[in-house]
């Protein structure tokens, strides 16, 4: 008989079964095992559902992001020109075609070159003894630069006076004597040898004074050699020779460089294709300007005309060298600088002008946005002949015509623009002024 028959007390009262990991004893009817069961599934139930698994957090984010996407894409985009343009309209300038004149140049990068460079070497052999120029000076044809010892010379001379001197006393003796000689053979009272020889010795002497005399003109060039004057007027480069030393006749070494500066001149090579219109030019001894500029090609540095042009096209290169003379007045060109050379071949008189920054390429061709009186545009093709910064010579378009000279991005043929007015020149001359007065004065500072 088992402890349940005797009811031991073992058993837990209430016929309740205690829970155990291991081992777990089946209940004693289907409804102990019901109430059993309930208690777990309603304990798993509440612990197994997270949060972010909740119906009303989905929701809400649903319809966040809904309401983001409804504001993103239906927002109305800002208008340009502070909301007086209509909303998919082009806010453009625009500028007025005209007619007037424009220039045909010829660019092309130059180096200044001096007409002249000298450099000065020793003819003689001698001690310097003074120099006359400062480093970088400008001098004058004739002035004093180097002196060199010239007592040696000096002597040379004077002894080659001495025989002169010599010479000519023998030769007018000679004279003399055949003058004798002549009268005395006139009354026969001499042989007509006698004659003769003297005659031949008067020749001799003449023959050797002129010796003499050529002696004493080369001493004195050699005396002059000892005091070196400037050839040219120009700027001398840096000292390159000190009192105390002793230069040689025939050397390479340099004394002194002078290079002249006023004026001077720009060599600029020109392509073989514009060749031909500029010798018809030239027809006539016709001077055709030329414009030096910086080399950023940014500022005019002076104008002069152009001189002369090569003989020769550069076979490497397919340029001929063209040289303007520059008269260079406040000494702005240096030699060996690089420049821009502008040569102005020819004037277009009574041409269509429009600003060049209206005017837009395609590839192939050239056009404008013409601005028609409804406020829309049209593509016109024109053909370029020449420009500068500011205008631009074309054909095929008239005078007093409005074309558009910004906002291009958005422009195409048939789109509708909102004009509005172009910046004000004023303000850019005012901080123009106000440049300069920075630039004197380093303590000024720039208000805001």
């Amino acid at each position: 008989m088992t402890n349940d028959d005797n009811g031991d007390s073992s058993t837990p009262p209430g016929n309740l079964v205690p829970y155990s990991d291991k081992t777990a004893p089946a209940p004693a009817d289907p409804a102990s095992q019901h109430r059993t069961a309930r208690p777990q599934e309603e304990t798993s139930g509440t612990t197994a559902v997270p949060w972010y698994r909740r119906g009303w957090v989905m929701a809400a984010a649903i319809l966040l992001l809904v309401l983001f996407v409804l504001h993103h894409f239906t927002a109305s985009p800002p208008q340009p020109g502070g909301g007086r343009a209509q909303p998919g309209n082009a806010a453009i300038t625009v500028g007025q075609s005209r007619t007037g004149d424009m220039g045909v140049y010829v660019n092309a990068l130059g180096t200044v070159t001096p007409i002249y460079t000298i450099t000065v070497y020793s003819q003689i052999t001698g001690r310097v003894v003074d120099v006359h120029y400062r480093e970088g000076q400008m001098v004058r044809k004739g002035e004093p630069l180097i002196d060199i010892d010239p007592r040696p010379y000096q002597a040379t001379l004077r002894q080659a006076q001495g025989t002169l001197q010599h010479d000519q006393g023998l030769l007018a003796q000679a004279r003399m004597d055949l003058k004798r000689y002549q009268d005395a053979y006139a009354k026969n009272a001499i042989a007509k040898q006698q004659l003769d020889d003297q005659a031949q010795l008067v020749a001799q002497y003449e023959g050797t004074v002129k010796a003499d005399q050529g002696t004493v003109a080369f001493d004195a060039v050699q005396l002059e050699y000892c005091h070196i004057v400037a050839p040219i007027a120009g700027r001398v480069g840096l000292r390159l020779v000190d009192p105390g030393n002793t230069v040689f006749a025939g050397s390479s070494a340099t004394l002194i460089v002078i290079t002249q500066l006023q004026p001077i001149t720009v060599v600029f090579n020109v392509s073989e294709d514009d060749l031909p219109r500029v010798q018809a030019q030239l027809q006539g001894d016709n001077r055709l300007p030329v414009d030096i500029f910086d080399r950023s090609n940014s500022q005019l540095i002076e104008s002069g005309t152009l001189a002369s042009l090569d003989n020769q096209v550069d076979t490497t290169t397919g340029t001929v060298r063209f040289r303007g003379e520059v008269p260079n007045r406040q000494l702005e060109l240096f030699p060996n600088q690089f420049v821009n050379a502008r040569l102005l071949v020819q004037t277009l008189k009574g041409v269509t002008l429009v600003p060049t920054v209206a005017i837009q390429h395609n590839g192939t061709n050239d056009f404008v946005y013409i601005v028609k009186p409804d406020n829309t545009v049209a593509v016109q093709s024109v053909t370029a002949l020449s420009g500068n910064e500011q205008d631009t010579a074309v054909t095929g378009l008239s005078p007093g015509v409005n074309i558009a000279t910004s906002g291009f991005d958005r422009l195409e043929n048939g789109a509708r623009v909102a004009v509005r007015a172009p910046p004000q020149p004023g303000g850019r001359a005012q901080s123009a002024q106000r440049a300069p007065a920075r630039a004197d004065n380093p303590n000024t500072t720039a208000s805001k």
